[in-house]
């Protein structure tokens, strides 16, 4: 079935994303192993793509040159706008538990990956450093005591200074406890824990590359 450009789904498959930009299934593969679509692969080796990232492709020239050349072209990687002092994406991580906190540390730092690491114990203390500095990512813990993680995410949600913060919702509610929660936000991922690190690896490795291309 085709899907249409306003589908709330923020996760593409390589077959949705061809039919959105108009080109084949192969050109979106040699688009992303260019690392000009940022993308990750499931730990089955399926290859989801953000729909931000699409949509962004399809507003630049090169992809309307694509899609009128059957998609037979690809666009040169823009030039990464500039970072911090210390060149790395700054990622904040929401997160009530010392050991669950140690465990994204030791993983996400053994990940070869130019980031920064924030971590944050509640979203009270997430909320005062957002205010201090905007991360380039956020993954959030949702249960949590005091303000939760629903609140802060709707928080930089509502605020349209904080629109270029990219936000994964790490959690071990089940989707029916999301959905009375409200759901998943339009524009946020969903990591199920335990976490498949090869996947949120991959979604970052996907923001990064977002980042550097500015």
């Amino acid at each position: 079935m085709k899907i249409k450009e306003d589908t709330p789904d923020e996760v593409c498959t390589t077959q949705q994303a061809a039919e959105i930009l108009g080109i084949s299934v192969s050109s979106v593969q040699q688009l992303v192993e260019a690392g000009v679509i940022e993308a990750w692969k499931t730990k089955g080796g399926h290859r989801r793509i953000p729909r931000h990232a699409v949509l962004a492709y399809k507003s630049t020239p090169s992809a309307a040159t694509a899609a009128r050349a059957g998609g037979a072209q690809a666009a040169t990687p823009a030039a990464p706008r500039e970072l911090g002092a210390d060149g790395r994406v700054s990622i904040m991580v929401i997160e009530d538990n010392p050991m669950q906190r140690a465990l994204y540390e030791r993983q996400i730092g053994g990940w070869d990956l130019p980031v920064r690491l924030t971590f944050c114990e509640n979203g009270y203390q997430a909320l005062l450093q957002i205010a201090r500095g905007q991360p380039d990512v956020l993954l959030a813990d949702i249960v949590m005591d005091g303000i939760d993680g629903y609140e802060v995410i709707k928080t930089i949600l509502d605020d349209p200074k904080l629109a270029t913060m990219q936000i994964a919702i790490l959690s071990g509610l089940t989707e029916q406890q999301l959905d009375e929660r409200g759901g998943v936000p339009p524009g946020v991922v969903f990591f199920a824990k335990p976490v498949n690190y090869d996947e949120l690896r991959g979604y970052l490795r996907a923001c990064v590359a977002h980042r550097l291309r500015g």
